[in-house]
């Protein structure tokens, strides 16, 4: 008799070899890295680091961190994410949804969604974005790193074509039994939604947390950098006059490839410490067998 299971155990174990192997590609690159921050200076340009640390120091974490413009980094950096990941999702929210209509719904939809669409393609610029900023006094504020990108578009379409795939019958059981628009977004389209907003909640926070051009020409003063901006700041113009003794003696024992090491991994941590909670929406479909025909 023909073991009809065997085809299926080869092509599981063949995935499982597939994505180990994968997984062994993507997490190699991390680890080298790891190894050089924590690697003394000679012996990452001597090319000895490979996956494991050579001549182990922390010297190149105790310059970044040592300097209070770092904490003060990280804490603009903080509120940033934290305002500006909430103003995202409410307005990507408040725009998907009704976009997500029919046009007897909602008659000025193809309007709406051309315009957004022409914003995706051609941008005003630099200059004029900056202009506006200045002149609607938000230069050296925090809503200067959040306004500018406050509806991500991008997003927007994503969300309202998640919306689009929710059940019709689901709105109609509520509209029968007296609910409105509003309490449809917030009852029954965000619930089984949860997938795409944990993404897109994800989109967000990486997307403020890794910006650092927006601080250097919204900020002009070096207090208000968040702590990408401050981070990138400390190789660009780094100033030996003003530097402490103790801190230009540290510098002299990191190298360039070192620093920039440890601030992948320091910027890196709040992502890593927030992913693993929002990856289960990730694969969750939350909108299957809930109507059933």
């Amino acid at each position: 008799m023909i073991d009809r299971s065997l085809p299926r155990r080869v092509f599981n174990d063949f995935n499982i070899v597939v994505f180990i192997l994968y997984c062994i590609v993507c997490l190699v690159p991390l680890i080298h890295i790891l190894a050089i921050s924590f690697s003394a200076s000679a012996s990452v340009s001597a090319g000895k680091v490979t996956v494991w640390p050579v001549d182990f120091t922390l010297k190149s974490y105790e310059y970044v961190i040592a300097k209070k413009e770092f904490w003060r980094g990280l804490r603009i950096s903080g509120i940033r994410v934290v305002l500006g990941v909430a103003v995202n999702m409410l307005l990507t929210v408040l725009a998907a949804f009704p976009l997500s209509k029919t046009t007897r719904e909602f008659k000025a939809k193809n309007v709406f969604i051309w315009f957004f669409i022409f914003t995706m393609l051609f941008s005003g610029g630099m200059i004029p974005t900056y202009m506006i900023v200045r002149y609607t006094g938000l230069l050296d504020s925090i809503w200067a790193l959040i306004i500018p990108g406050a509806v991500p578009v991008f997003n927007v379409i994503l969300l309202m074509n998640f919306f689009k795939a929710v059940p019709k019958e689901l709105e109609e059981s509520a509209f029968m039994d007296g609910a409105g628009y509003f309490t449809i977004l917030w009852k029954i389209c965000l619930p089984v939604s949860l997938p795409a907003l944990a993404t897109l909640t994800v989109f967000s926070m990486v997307g403020h947390w890794n910006a650092w051009f927006d601080g250097m020409i919204y900020m002009n003063d070096s207090r208000n950098y968040p702590l990408q901006t401050y981070l990138q700041s400390i190789l660009v113009s780094t100033n030996v006059k003003l530097m402490t003794k103790a801190q230009a003696e540290l510098l002299r024992l990191i190298s360039d490839r070192t620093l920039k090491a440890a601030q992948v991994f320091i910027a890196a941590i709040p992502i890593l410490l927030v992913y693993p909670f929002l990856q289960r929406y990730f694969v969750s479909g939350l909108t299957l067998g809930s109507v059933k025909e």
